[in-house]
């Protein structure tokens, strides 16, 4: 399951914050905020090489072919452990919740390289007795026996990227899997797992209504404990920006998502987030820290980094591009860019996150998280419950069914200008 991770600015370039980035003194020193308690810290750790870049995918992933140069695996491992250890004295102390290994398709790491970069990290971080370590896997890369042997080096958590059993779907997203693969990895992987997610996308290139009923009855048939389930959008700067294809009117594509909420009901999934439906006891846990506003260091390449302490928040990004990343990371320089969130926008930083959950928030936790009064947010509170956007009482505030479907609407309502 992809992590979300809120958008800002990563340019190459080094900002005025980037000097700093890693001097501890110079975040400890007094400042606007007045937080009480640092909230739960989680890992994200980038691998950045895809088999073919999708092409409707705007993450930072980068095309490795097999048959050329071989995947730097441990030049790129070398990387990671100088970032972190660069970075340790901005966390020293805290112990480590969650740990996501995304990209890219991690799945392309040997499990020998996961079970050393894992090894690195619980060398250097405390963490968790129950820590939650998290791998994304894609079937066009698997293996008999390569989950388990994810598994044998200390992940707990795949999630495996289907998106569509369906062979014409599959080929105009550019899947480099077919469903025969993908039914043999999901199988794999509920095999070799207790916990496992599969994700889906709806409102495809030409898919109808019954063409998504298939795909869920397929879905629901391999017993996910957790289905993340996310709706097409054309991102700029993809292929599909250039070249868009036909995809289902908006109309449609609410009905679909009606109809993936209604059948997972059923089948004993509750949707938890505007995009998640876990089965009890099966919620990710490191992407709640993200919506609950919580810390995260991302370590690897173009990763962001959302770091609290008692008087600031920041925000870091690295190097994007992998070889400069690597050449940086091993210079003790992996920080881009490193800035601290202006007061002003510390409300819509959370609240971008935290309406993303069915449940929503505590006000308690809104000052926790970002140390302001609710007075804060309470023109925005108003107006979106005016507009039957979400609802509240003396203790908490949840979107409306009406909010999740407009989500990005009820988001704006507390954009600083706004």
């Amino acid at each position: 399951m992809s992590v979300i991770v809120p958008i800002i600015s990563a340019g190459e370039g080094e900002s005025g914050g980037a000097a700093h980035a890693n001097d501890v003194l110079h975040l400890m020193r007094p400042g606007p905020l007045q937080l009480s308690a640092l909230p739960p810290l989680s890992l994200y750790v980038h691998l950045p090489w895809c088999l073919r870049k999708c092409p409707y995918c705007d993450f930072n992933s980068h095309e490795w072919r097999a048959g050329g140069d071989s995947l730097p695996e441990q030049r790129y491992l070398d990387a990671l452990v100088a970032d972190l250890d660069a970075a340790l004295p901005l966390i020293w102390g805290r112990t480590v919740h969650t740990i996501f290994i995304g990209g890219g398709t991690p799945s392309l790491f040997s499990p020998a390289a996961i079970d050393r970069l894992l090894g690195d990290l619980r060398a250097r971080l405390k963490l968790a007795p129950d820590c939650e370590i998290s791998l994304e896997a894609n079937p066009g890369t698997f293996e008999r026996d390569r989950f388990r042997d994810y598994r044998a080096a200390g992940v707990t958590r795949l999630s495996v990227g289907v998106q569509s059993f369906n062979d014409e779907h599959l080929k105009a997203l550019g899947r480099v899997h077919d469903r025969a693969q993908a039914i043999a990895a999901v199988e794999e992987a509920a095999s070799a797992f207790d916990t496992f997610n599969i994700d889906l996308m709806y409102a495809l290139p030409g898919q109808t209504p019954a063409q998504l009923d298939e795909d869920l009855d397929q879905a629901l048939a391999l017993q996910p404990p957790h289905l993340s389930v996310y709706h097409l959008t054309i991102e700029p700067n993809t292929y599909f920006a250039k070249f868009p294809p036909v995809v289902p009117e908006d109309d449609t594509a609410y009905a679909m998502l009606d109809r993936l909420t209604e059948r997972t009901a059923l089948q004993g999934f509750e949707r938890y987030e505007v995009s998640a439906y876990a089965r009890e006891g099966h919620r990710c846990a490191h992407n709640q820290n993200y919506w609950q506003f919580g810390d995260y260091l991302g370590i690897g390449a173009g990763a962001h980094s959302k770091l609290s302490f008692a008087h600031r928040v920041v925000r870091q990004v690295r190097f994007r591009d992998p070889g400069r990343y690597m050449d940086n990371a091993l210079a003790g320089a992996a920080v881009s860019q490193s800035d601290e969130v202006p007061l002003a926008d510390l409300p819509f930083e959370f609240m971008l996150n935290a309406l993303r959950l069915t449940h929503g928030f505590s006000l308690a936790q809104f000052g926790e998280r970002t140390g302001l009064a609710i007075t804060s947010i309470q023109r925005g509170l108003d107006e979106a419950e005016r507009k039957g956007l979400l609802a509240r009482d003396l203790r908490h505030v949840w979107p409306t069914e009406r909010g999740l479907d407009f989500l990005s609407d009820l988001q704006t309502i507390f954009l600083p200008d706004a």
